[in-house]
């Protein structure tokens, strides 16, 4: 009943917000794409605009669209869906010359939110058009004079957003899309932070109703297959960047590049989520999409993994000069390898020892590295060691992180020194 009630209420709320069209205001945030194509159904105009300090206009050209007026609803009802689309892939065939030009591209109708609205139909594109250009003469493509498709197709790319709506317009100035943005900017690193942390929470960052109707399978099959991966894993990174996001009717897109290491595999993919806000007024992602990155994230990835792993050796420095036994411990996995030692309660049963005999006095670390290892990470340092009996060595110090939650353990830890 709660689904069905969750999916009624969708439906009512979506076709309250699109029985005029949808008139849109397209603004400048922080999260908006670099390039966005905007079409205006009602001046059969199409609009190629750039953020870029800020949001400006760089090309305009009259269109054509369906011959129907509305959004598109069913296959064959003529009409140019409104919505957020996304540019795809080049069509590589044959195309007819007065209907299609020689450049045509897909658009990804139905995405995931018409597909949750029962919307059918396929094959939209943004095209040429050879024969005579009249408005509204499309099966519900978007066509464009030849020569403009030509102009177009040299500024367009896969992955950039297509605003199309009943009538649109667009400002410089910023709006409360800026807020609204943030807010799913934070909430997309909240579901990764959940994800990395194996929690149920990162469930809860999505609509099981419409998340059903979207992917056209029961969202408890998502769930029972995520509890294995999560049964089966030590540990697990996730990392996202390049988040951009943009509104469209009674939803929003944000698109982004997701970085996941575990062990034994690492990719890095980029993916489009789809929002719609509850009546709790949170956002709930409602369908996914996955597409090629953008950028491979494995460089920054470890950039971001070695300023924690700084964090961490800091820590381990000052347990050790400052004799604390129990902090110390605690940054050791219990099966540790330290030299000949085996376990953290040897490791540190052994430095109490030492530290019984002889406090450390200067405990320095330097020309920290750090590097994939199939256990976590691999940190070599030069360590620089002197204690209060006038003892002091400089050595080669390499150690193994595996991920420990929110941190490390050290896994294992060998010393070689200086001649």
């Amino acid at each position: 009943m709660r689904v069905l009630v969750a999916v009624l209420t969708f439906f009512v709320s979506a076709a309250t917000a699109w029985a005029g069209g949808w008139s849109p205001m397209l603004s400048s945030h922080a999260y908006g794409p670099e390039h966005i194509v905007a079409v205006d159904k009602s001046s059969q105009t199409i609009i190629m605009l750039e953020q870029k300090s800020p949001l400006h206009e760089v090309r305009r050209f009259p269109c054509t669209t369906g011959q129907s007026v509305g959004d598109k609803l069913v296959e064959g009802d003529l009409r140019t869906p409104e919505g957020v689309y996304f540019v795809g892939h080049r069509i590589n065939r044959k195309l007819d010359w007065d209907l299609y030009g020689d450049l045509a591209y897909s658009l990804n109708y139905p995405n995931p939110v018409d597909r949750i609205m029962g919307k059918t139909g396929g094959g939209i594109w943004i095209h040429g058009r050879g024969k005579e250009f009249v408005p509204r003469d499309t099966l519900g493509c978007v066509a464009l004079r030849v020569p403009d498709m030509q102009d177009m197709a040299s500024r367009i790319s896969y992955g950039m957003p297509v605003v199309i709506a009943s009538e649109l317009s667009w400002t410089q100035e910023g709006s409360g899309s800026e807020i609204t943005a943030r807010e799913l900017a934070d909430r997309l690193r909240t579901w990764a932070h959940d994800w990395q942390a194996q929690s149920d929470r990162f469930f809860t960052h999505y609509d099981p109703a419409l998340m059903t109707l979207s992917e056209g399978r029961d969202f408890d099959g998502f769930v029972a297959h995520k509890h294995n991966v999560f049964a089966a894993k030590p540990w697990i990174h996730v990392m996202v960047d390049n988040i951009h996001a943009v509104s469209g009717p009674d939803y929003w897109v944000t698109w982004f590049d997701q970085y996941y290491r575990t062990p034994g595999m690492v990719s890095t993919t980029g993916k489009r989520f789809y929002w719609k806000q509850g009546p709790d007024g949170q956002w709930r992602i409602v369908g996914r999409e996955y597409v090629p990155a953008t950028e491979d994230l494995t460089d920054k990835y470890l950039s971001a993994k070695t300023s924690e792993v700084r964090t961490f050796i800091e820590s381990w420095r000052k347990a050790w000069l400052d004799m604390d036994a129990e902090t110390y411990a605690g940054l050791y996995d219990s099966r540790a390898v330290q030299g000949n030692r085996r376990g953290a309660s040897r490791i540190v049963d052994y430095k109490k020892t030492l530290w019984a005999k002889t406090a450390p006095v200067k405990v320095e670390v330097d020309d920290l590295a750090v590097s994939m290892d199939p256990r976590g990470l691999r940190v070599a340092f030069e360590q620089r060691y002197g204690d209060s009996s006038g003892y002091a060595d400089v050595g080669r110090k390499t150690m193994i992180l595996s991920p420990d939650k929110d941190s490390w353990k050290i896994e294992s830890e060998q010393w070689r020194r200086d001649r």
